[in-house]
This record gives structure tokens, C-alpha cells and sequence, in this order.
């Protein structure tokens, strides 16, 4: 399958590109200015098997924060665009996933729907080196709302905060593995009463 897109978005606080693969085999090139999401976006790409691409040039002489919300805005919309028609895949998708104390589960829905489930108090105030991780939740509700899907992240448990963020990522990768996966038995039926996703 060929189901793949590319994102540009220039503003006057940043110049994103990203190219996604969902049929992939997880190859990652990540030069977003910001190596801890670099760090994220590895570990998604090569747990979830997609192939990603991202550049990034933003104003991370302010702060993090429009890079990061911009990114989250260009990866859910790559992956809306490159779903096409969603025709045969499983449309939902969910994972557990611990790394070392912590343990995170990611619940997702291709519904057409935006919505976001996420209690950040485990990382609001917190930081992994330099970055403050209370932003990974405005870069998972940038990814829901342009993604066009529903979301839900729970923090079952958690201590380091680089342990947290990087469990979310692992798991996002997994549900959309699972989510984006074509149904053999029907792969022509979009997977939903309604007829619309």
C-alpha cells in the first residue's frame, strides 16, 4: 500500500515539513530543534512501523511551545491525509505499555470525531532535561483535533517524566499501528454504521 503525505506549514513562528508513511518499516529522520521530541518521534516511529520525516525551524528562542503545537498540528493532519478513505482498516487501536516505574495507556478511534482525554498532572510543572513535558499535552490535542480522532492517554503510573512522555509516545505508536491496520476480511468496508468517517 502507498498510504503516505506530506505537511508543509510556515508561520511566522515556525517552518514545519512532515512526511509520513503508515505502511512503513519505522525509518525516522527528526531535525525538529528540539531533541527531546526528536527522541519521542524515534521512538513512535519505530514502535508504531511508520516511516517519518520531520523539519522543523521555530522560535525555541521564546520557548518549546509553538514548535511543539505546530508539529502536533502537521503530524495529526499527516495522518488524516494519508488515511484517504479509511476503507478496511480497524479504525480503533489501544495500548499499554510500561517503561521501567511508569505505565501508560493509549486508547484511539479514527472516528472523524475530535476529542482528547488527557490528565497531564503528572507532568504540568515538570521537566526531562530542558524540556517542559506539561507540553505534550498541548502537542497530543493538536494531534487529536487535526487528526480528526478520538483520544484518550491515562498515566496509570508514573515517577521520571522522561519515563511518562517517552511511554506515551511508544503507546500512541502501537494503538495507531493497530488502528490504521487494513482488515483482510473486509478491506473495501469503512467501519462505520453511519457510512462516514
Amino acid at each position: 500500500m502507498n498510504r503516505k503525505a506530506t505537511i508543509l506549514r510556515t508561520t511566522k513562528e515556525t517552518d514545519i515539513t512532515v512526511e509520513m508513511a503508515l505502511d512503513g518499516t519505522g525509518f525516522i529522520h527528526s531535525n525538529c530543534g528540539i531533541p527531546f521530541i526528536d527522541h519521542m518521534f524515534a521512538s513512535f516511529a519505530i514502535h508504531g512501523g511508520f516511516n517519518l520525516t520531520v523539519e522543523c525551524k521555530g522560535d525555541t528562542e521564546v520557548d518549546d511551545h509553538h514548535s511543539v503545537e505546530d508539529l502536533g498540528i502537521c503530524f495529526g493532519q499527516a495522518i488524516d491525509e494519508a488515511l484517504e478513505e479509511k476503507l478496511g482498516i480497524n479504525r480503533f487501536g489501544h495500548a499499554t505499555i510500561p517503561m521501567d516505574e511508569s505505565l501508560v495507556r493509549v486508547v484511539l478511534d479514527l472516528s472523524g470525531r475530535p476529542f482528547i482525554h488527557f490528565d497531564a498532572s503528572l507532568l504540568e510543572g515538570r521537566w526531562a532535561g530542558n524540556f517542559d513535558t506539561g507540553l505534550i499535552k498541548e502537542f497530543f490535542q493538536a494531534v487529536a483535533h487535526n487528526g480528526n480522532m478520538t483520544v484518550h492517554v491515562d498515566i496509570l503510573h508514573g515517577g521520571n517524566p522522561h519515563h511518562i512522555v517517552e511511554a506515551i509516545f511508544k503507546a500512541f505508536g502501537k494503538a495507531l499501528k493497530e488502528a490504521v491496520a487494513i482488515d483482510e476480511k473486509r478491506p473495501i468496508i469503512l467501519p462505520s454504521t453511519k457510512g462516514l468517517l
